[in-house]
This record gives C-alpha cells, sequence and structure tokens, in this order.
C-alpha cells in the first residue's frame, strides 16, 4: 500500500478512505470510515509494470505518479473516485472495460458506493505514439463554482525526453467532458514531482501551478519561471507565507541546475522573482519546507539544506545553518499556532530557542511505537490532513500487514479555535493531491500573530 484518499462516499458527514494495493495486478479498495469493505476494483493485466517511469497504461501509484483522486465531483452530497483506466480493468459492479488497444487510457468516474463506473472519457492521444502515460490527479475549481479533475499526465520519448500534457474534465452525474487540455511541446515550462491546484490571485478561480510554470483555469499559460532560470525541482510550496505583502508566494528549490540556483522565492501571482539563493556548481536539493516555526520572525521560514530563512526578510533565522530542521513535512499537530514537523514516523518540534541538529530534535510522537509503518517514498505516511475536525492534521498509516489503517490524531489541548483547515479551498484541493507527499497549505497566513481568518465562503449541500 503507498496512498489512501478520504472522501464521503456514503453521505453520512464523514470522510471514508480509498486505497490501493500494490499487489500484481494492482488493486483499488474502498472503506467505510468504521472499516466496512465497500468495494473493490481490480487494475487488471495493465496494471503488472510498475515501473516508475514507464510502466502499464493501467498502473497507479508508483513514483510521483496516482492516476487517481476521490472528491464529491457532481455536488450530490456523495463523493466519487477518479482513476486512470485502460483495457482489463474490473470495476467494482464487477464489468470490465474493454479496449482493443492496451495503449489507450481512459479516466473513469466511480460511484463511491459501489466502484461502478459511473462515466468514461478517453485520454487524449497526442502522444500515444511513445505509449501510455502516466497520471497526477488532483481537484479544483477552475471556473470558481465547480470542481474539475485536473491531470498531470506524462511518458517519455525514445530520446529519453519527456513529453508532458495537463487536462482537465468535470463531471455532470451523468457524464464526463474534457474542459481544455494543455501541451508542453517545446516551451520552457519546468514541471517537478507533485502539482498544486490553487487561487494564485484571489478572484475566486483555480490555477494549476507546477514547480515552473502556472496554467490558468483555462488551460492557457499564465506564466514560466523557465526564463528566470528555474529548471526540474523536487519540492515547491505556494503559500500566504508573508502576511504583509499582497497575495500568495512561492517557494521552490532545485535539482541540479546548471547555474547554480537552489532555491527560490516568487510572486505566485506572477512569477515575478523576489529573491534566490545559488551557490558555486551544481547541487540536488532533494527537500524544501515552508511553514512558520519562528515566531520571532514575522510570517513564514523555508528551509532546504542550505540553512532555515525567514522568507520575507531574506535572512537566516539559525546562523548555524547545521541547525536548520529536516526539509520533509510540516502539520499542525500541538496546540500552538506555529508548525510542527513530520519525519519519517517522528513528529517533531524544532524550538528557535535551542535548536537542535535533525536527529536530535525533540520528539511529540513516534509512529513506530504503535505498530505503524511508513509507505510512501518510504517515509512518508499514506495520507496525512485535517479529517476529524478541529484545526489540527492527522496522520494516517499502515501496519506492517498492510491490514490495518492506524490514525493519528493530537492529543493537545488548544486555545485557538479556527474552522477546520479543510474548510478553506486551497488545502481541500491539496488533500485531493499526492505526487511526492507535500505539505498543505491554506491560503491566508498561519502562524505566529496572525490575522482572524476570513470566513470560508462555502454553502453546504442543500442549504
Amino acid at each position: 500500500m503507498k496512498f489512501v484518499w478520504v472522501g464521503d462516499l456514503d453521505g453520512d458527514g464523514e470522510y471514508d478512505f480509498v486505497l490501493d494495493r500494490q499487489t500484481s495486478p494492482q488493486t483499488l479498495e474502498a472503506y467505510r470510515r468504521d472499516g466496512q469493505l465497500l468495494w473493490s476494483v481490480n487494475m487488471g493485466p495493465n496494471s503488472t509494470n510498475q515501473n516508475n517511469i514507464e510502466g502499464g497504461s493501467s498502473t497507479i501509484d508508483v513514483g510521483h505518479n496516482d492516476g487517481v483522486t476521490v472528491y464529491d465531483f457532481d455536488s450530490d452530497g456523495r463523493a466519487e473516485v477518479a482513476v486512470r483506466i485502460a483495457n482489463g480493468v474490473r470495476f467494482g459492479n464487477g464489468t470490465t472495460f474493454t479496449h482493443s488497444d492496451n495503449n489507450r487510457q481512459f479516466i473513469a468516474i466511480l460511484d463511491g458506493m459501489t466502484g461502478a463506473p459511473r462515466a468514461t472519457a478517453p485520454v487524449p492521444t497526442d502522444y500515444l505514439a511513445d505509449g501510455p502515460m502516466y497520471a497526477r490527479f488532483g481537484v479544483g475549481y477552475l471556473d470558481g463554482s465547480r470542481p474539475s479533475l485536473v491531470a498531470f499526465m506524462k511518458n517519455r520519448r525514445g530520446n529519453g525526453a519527456f513529453n508532458l500534457m495537463m487536462g482537465a474534465w468535470q463531471f455532470t452525474g451523468q457524464s464526463l467532458t474534457q474542459q481544455w487540455k494543455w501541451l508542453r511541446g517545446n516551451q520552457n515550462t519546468p514541471d517537478g514531482h507533485n502539482t498544486r491546484v490553487i487561487d494564485v490571485n484571489g478572484d475566486g478561480t483555480d490555477e494549476v501551478a507546477e514547480i515552473g510554470f502556472v496554467l490558468n483555469g483555462d488551460g492557457t499559460l499564465r506564466y514560466s519561471l523557465g526564463p528566470a532560470g528555474v529548471i526540474h525541482g523536487d519540492r515547491f510550496h505556494i503559500a500566504k507565507m508573508d502576511p504583509d505583502r499582497p497575495g500568495l508566494q512561492g517557494y521552490g528549490v532545485q535539482q541540479d541546475n546548471p547555474s547554480g540556483l537552489r532555491e527560490y522565492y516568487y510572486d505566485a501571482a506572477n512569477g515575478s522573482m523576489i529573491w534566490r539563493h545559488s551557490a558555486s556548481g551544481t547541487a540536488d536539493v532533494g527537500r524544501g519546507m515552508a511553514g512558520d516555526i519562528d515566531p520571532r520572525f514575522p510570517g513564514m521560514e523555508v528551509w532546504s539544506f542550505s540553512g532555515l530563512y525567514n522568507a520575507p526578510a531574506n535572512r537566516l533565522t539559525e546562523p548555524n545553518t547545521s541547525l536548520r530542521p529536516w526539509p520533509q513535512l510540516g502539520l499542525w499537530w500541538d496546540g500552538d499556532i506555529t508548525m510542527e514537523l513530520l519525519n519519517d514516523g517522528k513528529f517533531e518540534k524544532w524550538d528557535p530557542n535551542n535548536p537542535k541538529p535533525t536527529n536530535s530534535l525533540a520528539r511529540l510522537l513516534t509512529t513506530s511505537n504503535y505498530g505503524a509503518v511508513d509507505a510512501s517514498q518510504d517515509v512518508q505516511p499514506t495520507f496525512y490532513g485535517d479529517i476529524l475536525g478541529d484545526w489540527r492534521e492527522e496522520a494516517v498509516y499502515t501496519n506492517a500487514s498492510y491490514n490495518q489503517l492506524i490514525i493519528f490524531t493530537t492529543d493537545h489541548p488548544t486555545s485557538t479555535r479556527l474552522y477546520t483547515l479543510a474548510h478553506n479551498p486551497a488545502y481541500r484541493n491539496a488533500m485531493t493531491l499526492k505526487g511526492y507527499m507535500q505539505s498543505h497549505h491554506v491560503d491566508y497566513f498561519l502562524g505566529a500573530g496572525m490575522a482572524r481568518p476570513p470566513r470560508p465562503n462555502i454553502t453546504y449541500s442543500g442549504s
């Protein structure tokens, strides 16, 4: 097992769980919150090739590709499951999808309670000559009112380069319709290992963000960071990092950038660079984090392996760069308003008044003490997010036998009262995305000295 997704499959107002089985062929399973198995989908013979880069046409959840997400796409109060399929997939109701070409791929919307297909639509065939495309799925409100399935799809050409196609679909309850597709072609638009769907300019419609470019909600290119010297990287964040600067900010790290660029901070609405850090030579900066962990400085900190910086001021908050925390994953856990850290099954707290290196941080919880094992990337939970209320976050693991979900939720009291994080559209979108699992962010500043956040502009179905 690698990933878990959450959604209200039965309409009772609580999250249920969908998970993968990394068997051969692979399977997709849905469970009610009480553990009742609802259905299983066999991903078929085209899921037996589980190569990280060039796998089978129905393979899910390998590398930074998932090809699955869960959301209430038709806004009827019950969540559906979106999955990329191909010939031989057997649905939860026992029917089998067939097509004469094993490389042809489709997107299916499954009924959350039965696993039966409610609608299918073809994946565009622009790059079919180079084989099936891996996919990364997420959800956003690209028109400001209705949810869209967003897909990042990639395959490799014979010369080792990659084709990249982005697309969006809407499900009406009866049909699944493609809204647009975007082909990278020879454009200078660098991609990475995770996607974010978020309203970067505050106009009420979501955009689709990659580490090196942003698409508008209609699939047109908003901007690229390629001309600014950005290339491929593993991690990036978009959040309200500077409470005193209009809009949202982005932070990313680089993999083997020949210019020496290590990390950069930019305006998320238009891509203008605010600062960048470079060094001699090239380096694979494999991790990068953003969150408020030092209340002495306004706004969020950002850090990779070159030190802990306050993002708005572009200054080291800890002069000894070896004392920066490990840049893996952040979460809100202990009840104060600053962020805690989740690293390889260890819930940790970095103390700016007593900074220590990564392996010496104060430990709040160790998941292995409760039988939990890492799944995603061998260092991550299967899911993390705010799924039980309050505003702190839960982490979902499995046991070593993969026959239990182990859900960790905080037992720390707090005097801070916020709407649940899942009420925030940016955060709820982020809960639908996987890739190389990244921290979720709200679209307001959440940290020391924060202002009261705006009331979410959300109405409940039927109200």
